[in-house]
């Protein structure tokens, strides 16, 4: 067995614990923090998760290795991954915006939020 097979036995559930202990984490941060967090800050993780889950819509058969020629249903499945790409992508964005902001506030940066991340 080499190590693609082995990736594509275990990495799924690899990710998915990588994603699950991501959220433990946030969840764990913001019932420690004397500060209460507004809805904004939430609004990353749940566009990441909905990008996660629009990934795992698409079988990986229904791409075609061909760059040339175009399936009946294969631009579709191409523009939907494009466009959870571009989700995750701003979701990631809007989550590192979003720590910058906070960490150059006028009492300066605060020792939880690069616990929190850390």
């Amino acid at each position: 067995m080499d190590l693609g097979e082995l990736w594509a036995i275990f990495g799924p559930g690899f990710s998915g614990a990588v994603f699950g202990a991501g959220w433990w984490f946030w969840v764990d941060a913001v019932v420690c923090s004397s500060v209460k967090v507004p809805f904004l800050h939430y609004l990353p993780g749940i566009f990441a998760s909905l990008a996660a889950l629009m990934f795992n819509t698409v079988n990986k058969e229904d791409l075609d290795d061909s760059p040339y020629g175009y399936g009946e249903n294969e631009w579709r499945v191409k523009l939907w991954l494009f466009i959870a790409y571009v989700v995750s992508f701003v979701s990631l964005a809007a989550s590192v915006g979003l720590l910058i902001q906070d960490a150059l506030v006028k009492s300066g940066p605060s020792a939880w939020t690069g616990t929190a991340v850390g």
